[in-house]
C-alpha cells in the first residue's frame, strides 16, 4: 500500500466517521425519515451526474430487484435506524456501534452457511459482545429506556449492513459503480412511505440542511468512489481497514464540534470492539502492507 492509498484510506475513514456527526446535527430537527431520504436522493443525483460524465449511464432497470434489496438493507433501513438512535446517543457511540457490522456479518454468515467457524473468529465475536457491554454498561451517565432502545436501533442498523454484505456475496455480480448508483435510487423510492409516518420535527436551519447535503454528496457519493478506488488498488480485504478508522474519526469529530466527552469506559469499549472486528475479519497487518 503506497502513500496515495493510505491518504485515500484515511480520508475515507474521516468522511464516513463524519456521517454520525451530521446525523447528530440533523436528526433532532428533520427526523430520521427526511434525513435519510435527503441523504440518499442527493447521493443518487450526484452519482447520476457522475455517470453521465463518465459515460456509465447503463440501464439500471436490468437489475432493479437487486438494487431494491441492496437499497433497503445497505441504505434506507440502517439510515432510518441510525437517525432514531442519533436522538439519544453521541457521535462516538454511534460510530462504535457501526463498527460491529463485520461481527454481525460473521454471525449471519454462520447461520446461512456462508462462513466457517474458527476459534479466532469466535473470540472476536465474544470480544464484540463484551465491548458493547463495556461501552454502555458502566457509563457514568444515567441510562434510561430510550437509551437502551437507541442502542438496539444502532445495533440493528449495523446488522442491516451485515445482511447486505452476506446478500452481496450470493447475489449476481454487478459493477460496483452501478451497484452504488442503483441502490441509492432504490433506497430513495423505498423511503417515500416513511415520510408520511415520521414527520419533520422542527424548521431546518442552514446548518441542518448543510449536514444533509454533506451526508448525501460527500459521505454517500464521494466516499463510495474513494472506497471503490481502494478496492481496485489494494483489494477488498485491505480496503475494509476503514472499519477501524471510522470510530476514531467519529470520536474526534464529536469531541471537536459537539463538545462530547469520551469517557474511559467508552474508550475501552471501542478498543475491545475494534479488536473483535479485527479477529472476525481475520485482519492481517502484513497483508495490508504488502497490498498493491
Amino acid at each position: 500500500m503506497n502513500s496515495s492509498d493510505i491518504i485515500r484510506l484515511v480520508t475515507l475513514g474521516a468522511i464516513w466517521g463524519s456521517t454520525f456527526l451530521f446525523m447528530r446535527i440533523a436528526s433532532p430537527v428533520l427526523g430520521s425519515a427526511y434525513l435519510a431520504e435527503g441523504g440518499v436522493v442527493l447521493a443518487a443525483i450526484f452519482l447520476y451526474c457522475l455517470a453521465l460524465y463518465l459515460k456509465k449511464n447503463r440501464n439500471l432497470l436490468a437489475h432493479w430487484k437487486h438494487y431494491l434489496i441492496m437499497g433497503f438493507f445497505n441504505s434506507a433501513f440502517p439510515f432510518v435506524l441510525f437517525g432514531f438512535a442519533a436522538l439519544n446517543l453521541s457521535t462516538f457511540q454511534l460510530s462504535i456501534l457501526n463498527a460491529t457490522a463485520p461481527i454481525w456479518a460473521f454471525v449471519i454468515g454462520l447461520l446461512i452457511g456462508n462462513e466457517k467457524f474458527k476459534i479466532k473468529r469466535g473470540l472476536g465475536l465474544l470480544l464484540g459482545v463484551i465491548g458493547v457491554g463495556v461501552l454502555f454498561g458502566t457509563s457514568s451517565t444515567s441510562i434510561d429506556v430510550s437509551t437502551y432502545e437507541s442502542i438496539a436501533l444502532g445495533l440493528g442498523a449495523a446488522c442491516s449492513y451485515a445482511i447486505a454484505t452476506n446478500y452481496a456475496k450470493k447475489a449476481k455480480s454487478v459493477e460496483p459503480f452501478d451497484n452504488a448508483h442503483g441502490s441509492m435510487w432504490a433506497a430513495a423510492l423505498l423511503l417515500i412511505p416513511a415520510l408520511f409516518f415520521i414527520p419533520i420535527r422542527s424548521e431546518p436551519t442552514p446548518l441542518v440542511l448543510g449536514s444533509v447535503v454533506a451526508i448525501g454528496i460527500v459521505c454517500n457519493g464521494i466516499a463510495y468512489l474513494l472506497y471503490f478506488r481502494l478496492i481496485k488498488d489494494v483489494g477488498a480485504a485491505s480496503a475494509l481497514t476503514v472499519t477501524f478508522l471510522i470510530p476514531i474519526f467519529g470520536t474526534l469529530w464529536g469531541t471537536l464540534f459537539l463538545g462530547e466527552h469520551l469517557t474511559l469506559n467508552a474508550a475501552i469499549g471501542m478498543v475491545i470492539i475494534v479488536a473483535g472486528t479485527a479477529l472476525v475479519t481475520e485482519f492481517d497487518i502484513k497483508r495490508l502492507i504488502r497490498a498493491r
